[in-house]
């Protein structure tokens, strides 16, 4: 049977990349995909447009964007930094577009187009790809991988592996977690991998608000009187609780704290006013509607969807005039406004969750080459790092920067 320099385990956006970059130096290159497609999990990422990287992100930022374990990437991010995906996929016939938060999307607005760019250059570059090729278990012998084992036999075709199987997060495309297993074998540290990026879920009722998207809001995280963190932007509600970018961006912080103690997450409906001025804009538009009911008389402060939750959380009789609200009332109203609470009950969990906490410690992979520095002929790249980022093309990011590298360098 044919011989390959290269084996890639799992056929993700790290896993494709390696490849690519693999073949283009002129190596024989597999893929082993453990799916009957690859990049199952890009196809849903963006919401189904594929976030593929951040025009915002520098070499200076990677500490303040992914924390400590941003260093790691410093040397694979200026060979193949978010500039380089952009021309990559520009080169190969796929225009982008920068969208708010610097998010590069393609202009097709599908996550299929990201992923077609991809097979072409891998059938272009001759890799092969093995679907349905489910790794269970390796051999390793004198510091070696010497085969592996799948759930269709032996395979022990090639010199050297790249292991990109990704994390935990949305197993029913295939991440279930595989990878830390045959790290786990091979010696290295696994960082307990958590959900990260996953929407909230509330103890609160939030159906009547359900698909409610709210932007330009402010959250305030609280675990006691202790404020853990305080978020800008947009959110959403859902059947079950809270969602959107300022939240999933929250969730990580939120799920390391919540076995301490009850978070509670406060919501500004109007960050921009303090309570003296919105108090100045509250009486203004009551003054303007007059005596009219009270529940007619906030469509120009609320969604109409968020109206009628917040006169029943306010306790102001709804069939009230505006013009005979009282001073406390409108107080209360006010408390309403800048800090509609919601008590966190848990995040939603691995199989919602956009990216994997955790993961093969970096201490044991090299930064320039990911190849590990415990087995001789293995490279880690991509989700199954300790590595992770917010949302915003970031998380892509490592898997187009960690597996160039791998493929460069295997």
């Amino acid at each position: 049977m044919k011989k390959y320099d290269i084996a890639v385990i799992g056929g993700g956006p790290a896993g494709m990349i390696a490849a690519i970059s693999a073949a283009e130096s002129g190596k024989n290159v597999c893929i082993l995909e453990k799916n009957s497609r690859l990049g199952k999990k890009l196809l849903i990422t963006g919401k189904g447009r594929c976030n593929i990287t951040n025009n915002a992100l520098e070499s200076s930022k990677l500490k303040e964007i992914y924390g400590k374990n941003g260093r790691f990437l410093y040397s694979s991010f200026d060979n193949f930094d978010n500039n380089s995906v952009t021309k990559f996929f520009n080169d190969n016939g796929l225009e982008t577009k920068v969208e708010r938060g610097d998010r590069i999307f393609p202009t097709t607005d599908t996550s299929t187009s990201v992923g077609k760019i991809l097979e072409n250059q891998l059938e272009k570059l001759g890799v092969t790809v093995f679907y349905n090729s489910h790794i269970i278990d390796w051999t390793i012998e004198d510091g070696k991988i010497k085969e592996l084992q799948t759930k269709q036999g032996i395979f022990d075709q090639a010199e050297n592996y790249i292991l990109s199987t990704g994390g935990k997060s949305y197993p029913t495309t295939g991440s279930s977690g595989d990878g830390y297993k045959l790290a786990q074998k091979a010696g290295h540290t696994i960082t307990t991998p958590a959900a990260s990026l996953s929407p909230i879920l509330t103890k609160e009722d939030t159906k009547d608000l359900q698909g409610l998207s709210l932007k330009n809001v402010q959250i305030n995280a609280y675990q006691g009187d202790k404020k853990i963190l305080d978020r800008f932007g947009e959110m959403l509600f859902t059947h079950e609780g809270l969602s959107g970018p300022i939240i999933i961006d929250s969730s990580k912080e939120i799920g390391q704290v919540i076995e301490n103690g009850e978070v509670k997450i406060k919501i500004d409906l109007k960050p921009a006013l303090d309570y003296p001025k919105l108090d100045k804009r509250l009486q203004k538009d009551l003054e303007e509607h007059n005596t009219r009911m009270f529940k007619n008389g906030l469509d120009n402060l609320l969604p109409q969807k968020m109206i009628q939750v917040i006169l029943e959380k306010s306790g102001i009789d709804p069939e009230k005039e505006c013009n005979a609200v009282t001073k406390l009332e409108r107080k209360s109203l006010l408390k309403l406004l800048k800090e509609f609470t919601f008590t966190v009950k848990e995040l939603k969990g691995f199989e919602k969750a956009i990216i994997t906490t955790g993961g093969v410690s970096l201490k044991e992979i090299d930064p320039k080459t990911m190849r590990s520095k415990l087995v001789s002929n293995l490279y880690i790249i991509g989700e199954v790092l300790d590595i992770d980022g917010p949302t915003g093309g970031y998380n892509l990011q490592v898997c187009w920067s960690t597996g160039w590298a791998a493929g460069l360098n295997c």
